[in-house]
Formats: structure tokens, C-alpha cells, sequence
């Protein structure tokens, strides 16, 4: 079965999260996106994993769908069959090597009484009640022997693996290796989060993570940003069948996984931490220029924010360079949010009412924002909406656009149309 997979995404526990992520909404939103198979998120939470059960009844294996009687309808005026895979992104500050460490962890778990095990032990460890993240004084191979512990199908991966304060090789806190950060654990991550500000190509070129997978999610805090990344599979609809789809995914001898398709990914250099800098300063620059200064701030002199293209090269082998490719790879697919496209192609903001009313007739002309960006044929988008909007999708999927690299906590911004093109 072809369907789409967020699996890591907040719930309104979480700081600076929208309060409308609650399950009725995520569930028709992700409906609307295209989305099959949600991460619930933050089930380590008192109140959400409460809201988890009361809600969500078992469907396949695994998965859990929303009860009928709390169903909200979709734009296109039905109910939604979206999955929801329990959860959580833990993380963890400790000391290792005389090194302050800040790694994040996407937790997966394959049922209810597995989650609850996970977050009897790590409520021991601090107040889980304190936020849908939560943040705890745990080392990573000991969060590790917690989960796997707790049963042995559950699944940790390194989230957003590069970003540079907060992830297994971040530049300011990580490890050159999943060895070093995982023990005797390591040979049971399979897969890493690749995040917003790197995209596969730039992971292959780390020949250490030959045997690793690579997923794409969201990671999102709030309703719109719902599978901004996300993973495309062909398996069978359950726990078991994802898993098994993602571990079938790095390269080997036998070629292309069939089972994990594809994923999609944000322009990297929308992310933001694509590129080094200093965002008080307001100084931005690609690694080749930020070695020259050894990465001082040329205003303030103090350390720049060491960005992924850069991180990414310190841990590439020599003999992959920046475009290196392979086949055998699970392929991927950059798009630009259908939002940020309409408002581009009206030159408003995203969030503006005219936005929302042309996404709203594109949604229930054409099915959902992943058959728009990907799958319609552009005239039918022009039909549903107008010539500007079609033009921008067919811009964003020939790579047609510009961005100014993000860093140091800023998103890069894309440009589809200049002034020029506006005229025209």
C-alpha cells in the first residue's frame, strides 16, 4: 500500500507550540496534506498520553486512528482515515568526553503499554509533566537500554541529526560517530532524522552512514507545517511494516529499497541552520568563506554558529564530494509549501486570508496539498485556482526558484518570482 508518513511532530504540550495541535485537528489536517501515517508526538506527557488513550482506538497493527464520534470534517467535506504511530522526541543534555552533550531522540513505540513502561522509567529521571519535549539529564546509550528495554520492537533515532546545537553530530554538541554516542546501542539505530537544513544527497557523502537509513519529517509545531517533510513508503499499513520498510532502505547489493519510495524534503537551504553565522550580527556565509575567518564573526569577533554544510564536510569522506550521488539510495524530492507558493505567486504572506482561500479551492479541486504540489498536471492547477499559483508549482518542481541560505536559527527565504516575473 503507497501512502505518506510524518512521524515527528509536537502536540500543544510542547513550548512554543499552536494550542490547536490536538488530535481531532491533526487528524483532518493530515488528511488534507495528503498524510496517511501521523506521529502522535510528546506521548511522554502526562496529559497528552491521557488524551492518546481516551481518543484513539487501535486500528492495524501498531497504529491507532481517532475515534468516529470526535471526527471533524475535511475540506473536501469528509472524514479523514489518518493512522497515528505513538511518539515522542526526547531530549538529552549530558557530559561525555569533558564535552556538554544536547542530543535529541526520536522515540517510536509499537503500543500503548510499551509507551507506558518508557515513561514510568524516565519519569524517575525528571518531570516529564513539564513539557512535551522534555528535556532530561540522561546520556543517550542509557536512554537507550531504558527503550530497548522496555521492548525490544520499539525504535530510537537520532532526530534532526546535524543541527548544530541540538542533534548527534551538531557542530556545538554532538559526536563524530553514532559509536561514540550510542555504545553498545549503536547496532540497533537503524535510521537518522536528516532534518531541515540537510537533504539525503548531503548524508551520502558520510561514508559511516552507508548502512543507516535516512527519513524526513516535520518536526512541526503547528497545523500548517504538517508534513513540510515526510517519508513516502509502499508497505504493508502497520508498526511492523513501516519499521521494516525504513531498515529495508540503505544501500545494498540487491539495489533500490521497494518499499520506501521516497522522501520529501524542504530546499535545504530553507533550513536554519544551512549555513554558518551570526544572527545578531546579522552575518551569514557558506563554509569555504567562514574557514578563511576561522569561524569568527567579522563584527563581533566571537565564534560563529557552525553550520550542517559545513559539519556535513567534516565527516564526509574525501573521496565524496559536494554532489556526490547514489543510486541505490532511496531517492528524494524538494518541494516548497503550497502556502508559501500562493503567497508568493500574490505576493502576500503565507498566513493571510487570500492565501488560505485559494489553498482551500486547490484542496477541493485536486484532493489534497501533496497531489497539488506533486502530481497535478499544471493546467488543472491554473483551473482550480489561477495562472500565477499553477506557474509557481511548476517553477518549484523544475527547481526554478531562489533562497537565501538559512543560519544560525533563521529560515532561509525563497523567492519563486522576482519583480520582473511579477510584471510579466
Amino acid at each position: 500500500m503507497k501512502f505518506v508518513a510524518d512521524l515527528h511532530i509536537h502536540s500543544k504540550y510542547s513550548r512554543a507550540v499552536s494550542k490547536n495541535m490536538v488530535l481531532e485537528e491533526l487528524d483532518r489536517w493530515a488528511d488534507d496534506k495528503g498524510i496517511l501515517v501521523m506521529g502522535t508526538g510528546d506521548f511522554t506527557h502526562p496529559a497528552w498520553f491521557k488524551e492518546i488513550k481516551e481518543k484513539l482506538e487501535p486500528a492495524e497493527q501498531g497504529l491507532f486512528k481517532l475515534k468516529k464520534k470526535l471526527k471533524l470534517k475535511t475540506i473536501k467535506n469528509t472524514f479523514s482515515e489518518t493512522r497515528f504511530m505513538l511518539s515522542v522526541e526526547i531530549s538529552c543534555i549530558y557530559s561525555r568526553g569533558g564535552k556538554t552533550r544536547r542530543v535529541h531522540h526520536i522515540i517510536l513505540a509499537p503500543d500503548l503499554e510499551t509507551a507506558g513502561k518508557i515513561n514510568t522509567q524516565l519519569g524517575w529521571v525528571g518531570k516529564l509533566a513539564s513539557d512535551g519535549r522534555p528535556i532530561l539529564g540522561l546520556d543517550s546509550e542509557k536512554l537507550a537500554d531504558i527503550v530497548f528495554n522496555a521492548n525490544s520492537e520499539a525504535v530510537i533515532i537520532p532526530a534532526h541529526a546535524w543541527t548544530p546545537w541540538f542533534s548527534v553530530f551538531g557542530s556545538m554538541s554532538g559526536f563524530d560517530s553514532l559509536e561514540e554516542c550510542f555504545g553498545k546501542y549503536t547496532g540497533k539505530i537503524f535510521a537518522i532524522e536528516t532534518g531541515l537544513s540537510s537533504d539525503p544527497a548531503m548524508n551520502w557523502r558520510v561514508k559511516k552512514l552507508d548502512k543507516i537509513a535516512f527519513i524526513s519529517n516535520s518536526d512541526s509545531h503547528s497545523l500548517q507545517r504538517i508534513g513540510r517533510e515526510a517519508n513516502v513508503f509502499n508497505a504493508e499499513l502497520s508498526y511492523k511494516g513501516i519499521i521494516e520498510a525504513i531498515k529495508s532502505s540503505p544501500s545494498t547489493n540487491s539495489g533500490r529499497s521497494s518499499r520506501f519510495i521516497e522522501t520529501i524534503e524542504f530546499f535545504p537551504e530553507e533550513g536554519k541552520y544551512h549555513y554558518d553565522g551570526h544572527r545578531a550580527c546579522g552575518v551569514v556565509m557558506s563554509p569555504a568563506e567562514s574557514k578563511k575567518l576561522k569561524d569568527i564573526c567579522p563584527k563581533c569577533k566571537k565564534k560563529m554558529t557552525i553550520g550542517v554544510v559545513y559539519r556535513v564536510d567534516q565527516l564526509a569522506d574525501p573521496k565524496r564530494p559536494e554532489g556526490y550521488q547514489d543510486s541505490k539510495r532511496v531517492p528524494y524530492k524538494n518541494l516548497v509549501t503550497l502556502d508559501s507558493i500562493i503567497g508568493e505567486a500574490l505576493d502576500v504572506g503565507r498566513a493571510t486570508k487570500s492565501v488560505m482561500k485559494e489553498y482551500i479551492k486547490l484542496i477541493k479541486a485536486l484532493g489534497s496539498e501533496f497531489a497539488v504540489l506533486r502530481d497535478a498536471p499544471i493546467k488543472e492547477i491554473a483551473a482550480a485556482s489561477n495562472q500565477k499559483i499553477a506557474e509557481g508549482v511548476g517553477r518549484m518542481r523544475e527547481g526554478k526558484l531562489t533562497i537565501r541560505p538559512g543560519y544560525d536559527g533563521e529560515f532561509g527565504v525563497v523567492k519563486i518570482f522576482s519583480g520582473k516575473d511579477r510584471k510579466k
